[in-house]
């Protein structure tokens, strides 16, 4: 007799996982190194110490160490809020007349309504022991931003804001509620930093982008005694501290007997879909597992499926290190779409270098079609996802169908990173059919990409 799979499957406090998982440590090929565009060398440790926390540079540069433990304050800060539940989704399974097995892991049920705050929690705790005054930070849909100015309320630490500004317009109560713990937040491009004027004058009128606020988060870092530049996605750090979420999906799974047939997370720059599966990716690379992953990301900011992997700029300004990404050339900008998370030209390098080895598939979908998946997610499982979260929810639909049209019962876990609350302007325009897709055309990302500097 099959055994009755509760709807939500929670882990006992004392199952939390006590390290982090590095995916590097099982990769044949490692992330290509960051390089110095000044000299054109891979950085050292000491280059980077004006920018990031000396622990997380550590974090960054480890290619080696396959488990990492998580100091004990911030497991007693993720103790507030994990471990979160893996979800069943009975409903549309039957909405859908799917024979597959459908669990999301939801990462929204916190104050900042996001998986971003298991990283943020992490990087505030580190700049705190390293005596530090604040922090800068740039921020897409917000999600990052909230995570991270409730963190640093946590430990005491001034946290200043570069809110890209079509979300900073678009969700002016995810603003507020930085401010509420404390936060400055500043929509980008701003004229309160050099790069910041540099690029108002380049693109004038531009909404901005997530290399832009990254951009001026660095300037303003690296000239502020006593600050230093957190990132929410992209960096190798980052999606150490995001395994937490996969670590906790197997455990679960595992206690039922689980077995996925597939794993779908959504990609932007990488935080979302790395932490969720790298532990998988790991069984994969070892070989003791076969798990079919797919990334998805947005038409609109299509890096894997139409970008090229080469060294980039990671931000707009060309402030930042060379990193070997796939990238749509710093450059570009993508167009003012409600997945503000997902709004950034390139890539995390582990993802990019995996996806480059064949580790995982990736798939570009439209935003019309992003909302349709949101709503009808919305009406059955009783939960509003977030619009990056929601790209998930589109391809685990269409894979669900597909199993309806085989008879396969697979089984589909997706990453459900976070609500939708905020972004109701963006449901609204869905709802009244005003909602356009935005795809570039093949002339728009050439010419961005013919601009990529020339690297050996």
């Amino acid at each position: 007799m099959e055994q009755k799979i509760p709807y939500k499957i929670y882990l006992r406090e004392e199952e939390i996982p006590t390290q982090w998982y590095n995916v590097r440590a099982d990769m044949t090929h490692k992330p290509a190194p960051l390089i110095n565009p000044s000299t054109g060398k891979p950085l050292k440790a000491e280059e980077l110490e004006p920018i990031f926390c000396k622990e997380l540079i550590k974090q960054e540069l480890d290619n080696d160490t396959r488990w990492i433990d998580i100091p004990d304050e911030v497991l007693k800060f993720y103790k507030m809020y994990r471990p979160s539940p893996l979800v069943r989704a009975y409903f549309l399974e039957e909405a859908l007349g799917t024979p597959a097995h459908i669990y999301y892991k939801f990462e929204g049920n916190n104050t900042s309504g996001s998986h971003k705050l298991n990283s943020a929690v992490a990087q505030a705790y580190y700049a705190k022991k390293q005596g530090l005054k604040g922090v800068t930070t740039e921020t897409g849909a917000g999600q990052w931003g909230t995570a991270l100015s409730m963190a640093c309320s946590y430990f005491g630490l001034d946290c200043q804001v570069y809110m890209v500004k079509c979300s900073y317009e678009q969700k002016p109560f995810r603003r507020e509620v930085m401010r509420t713990y404390g936060a400055t937040v500043t929509p980008s491009p701003s004229d309160t930093t050099a790069v910041g004027r540099k690029i108002l004058q380049e693109f004038p009128g531009t909404e901005g982008s997530l290399g832009c606020a990254i951009s001026e988060a660095v300037e303003s870092a690296t000239t502020r005694e006593g600050y230093r530049y957190e990132l929410g996605s992209v960096l190798n750090q980052v999606l150490l501290h995001q395994t937490i979420i996969g670590l906790e999906t197997r455990l679960a799974m595992k206690k039922y007997g689980i077995k996925p047939d597939i794993i779908i997370g959504c990609a932007g720059g990488g935080s979302n879909l790395g932490g969720f599966a790298s532990p998988f990716i790991g069984e994969n690379l070892r070989g003791e597992a076969n798990y079919r992953i797919i990334a998805v990301e947005p038409a609109s900011c299509p890096s894997f499926t139409r970008g090229k992997f080469a060294y980039d700029f990671c931000d707009t300004g060309n402030i930042c290190p060379l990193a070997k990404m796939y990238t749509l050339g710093s450059s570009f900008i993508p167009s003012a779409n409600h997945a503000g998370g997902l709004r950034f030209h390139g890539m995390s390098t582990i993802l990019s270098q995996l996806y480059h080895d064949g580790a995982f598939e990736a798939r570009a979908v439209e935003q019309t079609a992003v909302f349709e998946a949101a709503e009808k997610f919305a009406r059955v499982e009783g939960i509003l996802p977030a619009p990056e979260s929601s790209h998930a929810i589109k391809v685990a639909i269409d894979e669900a169908l597909k199993c309806k049209e085989t008879g396969e019962a697979k089984t589909i876990v997706f990453n459900l990173t976070g609500t939708g609350y905020f972004d109701l302007s963006a449901y609204q325009q869905y709802n009244d059919g005003t909602m356009q897709d935005h795809i570039p055309t093949d002339e728009e990302l050439e010419e961005s990409l013919s601009k990529l500097p020339h690297i050996d």
